[in-house]
């Protein structure tokens, strides 16, 4: 018998009792595989007024690479292999947004993919991504006019419109995540709206409500905030059950039921929430079923002392005034759903699949997790991995992508033990702990 007591993070066959999961066999050659000695997910995020960098977090694992430094060629470890001018466009010295481009306007062509003959290559690019990725470069410089740092929770919100999802915020008062998705849909071109949700809010304040009209002698439904492509629920967790479970039908199903008659939502549409994670007097925890309908929670931190001085500087430059109208709009709605649906054309290879299912599978026995990732967790690890292809001008998916976008897809879908939330164990950790487990595709 061995002296020392297992790990209680860790999730292997040995310390559960279990058989051994098989392993994904990939028909990639070795030179091509990603490294098994990677640790997954994406450390939070710090930002201030003016946004800063990431910070760290996680327990004693290394930090792994974030989605900023994986999309801006950055990478310390040497994963990413691009060619010199994709390199150049990921740090954001790229050509910038073309203004026309064939297949359609905004800088965004059609995304369907060329016919093949039977003798085509069957690993030929399927569809044209630079536009994609120079339509991310122009988004990330104009909200970099007024957010300083903080490339990693840009990014993260990126990705999250491009796979057509929605994202929660959660940071400290002051730290900007109000700015970040105002500069975010002013840049994308898209009707905003923002909702302010406090404990006396009702559902009809969100959806809208119908109101008899003299006039016509009939009910004229009035549309609420809810119908803006782009909506900001600041505080969200500061409404009642009943005002939150309002957003179930919105967020899954992009439409709203009023009165018996079913609306559609604007497309493209994106709910943007923000919560504040120190205080919880006067506040309605969200539900698992409204964390789940979230693609990506962002965490986000203070800045450093540098990013912060360089805010005061530039918000000194702009006459003490925080003038969002120096962002100007780079794409517009058409350019955007043309990007999305790129986007849903990335491939992704059956082991690279099966390496997702298996990463979600862990959650579900890990000894350290009571609730583990639903099959609409696997579904936004694909999607989030897909975004994160696109971002890079890549029309295929690798397992390095799902690496880097477990922690905002899966942190929030997954519940400690109460033992472990005690010990102060963080979802993050017990995440990185799971991809280290897990065999990487070959």
């Amino acid at each position: 018998m061995s002296d020392s007591a297992p790990d209680p993070l860790d999730g292997s066959d040995e310390t559960r009792g279990t058989p051994p999961s098989p392993q994904v066999e990939s028909p990639l050659p070795p030179g091509e595989a990603a490294s098994s000695s990677d640790v997954g997910g994406v450390p939070p995020h710090s930002q201030a007024v003016i946004p800063a960098q990431a910070g760290t977090q996680g327990g004693d694992l290394g930090a792994p690479p974030s989605l900023d430094s994986r999309l801006r060629g950055n990478d310390s470890s040497g994963r990413i292999e691009a060619s010199e001018d994709a390199e150049a466009q990921l740090r954001g010295e790229g050509r910038g947004l073309p203004r026309t481009r064939s297949g359609g306007e905004g800088g965004i062509p059609n995304p369907a993919p060329p016919e093949r003959t039977g003798d085509a290559d069957p690993f030929a690019p399927t569809a044209d991504l630079a536009p994609v990725a120079d339509a991310v470069d122009a988004l990330r410089q104009a909200i970099g006019t007024l957010v300083v740092g903080q490339h990693g929770l840009v990014d993260e919100l990126v990705a999250c419109l491009l796979a057509g999802g929605h994202a929660l915020i959660e940071g400290v008062p002051g730290v900007a995540k109000t700015l970040t998705a105002k500069l975010l849909a002013r840049a994308s071109g898209l009707d905003y709206a923002r909702i302010q949700f406090t404990p006396d809010l009702m559902p009809a304040d969100v959806l809208g409500t119908s109101v008899f009209s003299p006039a016509t002698h009939a009910f004229e439904f009035h549309p609420g905030p809810i119908f803006a492509q782009i909506v900001l629920i600041d505080e969200i967790n500061r409404a009642p059950a009943k005002t939150q479970a309002a957003l179930f039908e919105t967020m899954e199903e992009q439409q709203a039921t009023i009165d018996g008659v079913t609306h559609a939502l604007p497309d493209p549409f994106m709910v943007v929430a923000t919560q504040n994670p120190i205080e919880h007097e006067g506040t309605y925890r969200l539900p698992e079923a409204q964390l789940d309908r979230f693609l990506f929670k962002v965490v986000v931190d203070y800045p450093s002392e540098a990013e912060e001085v360089e805010m005061l500087t530039r918000f000194q430059a702009f006459g003490g005034v925080m003038d969002e109208a120096r962002v100007e709009a780079v794409l517009d709605a058409d350019a955007l759903r043309r990007a999305q649906a790129t986007v849903r054309t990335v491939r992704v290879e059956a082991p690279v699949l099966g390496y997702a299912a298996a990463i979600v599978a862990a959650t579900r026995r890990h000894p350290a997790l009571t609730l583990g990732g639903s099959p609409r967790a696997t579904l936004a690890l694909v999607r989030g991995a897909k975004a994160v292809a696109a971002m890079s001008g890549r029309d295929f998916a690798t397992p390095d992508d799902l690496r880097t976008i477990v922690a905002p897809a899966l942190r929030h879908r997954v519940l400690l033990t109460a033992e472990r939330e005690i010990e102060g164990v963080l979802p993050e950790t017990v995440l990185r702990r799971i991809v280290e487990e897990i065999e990487v595709p070959r």
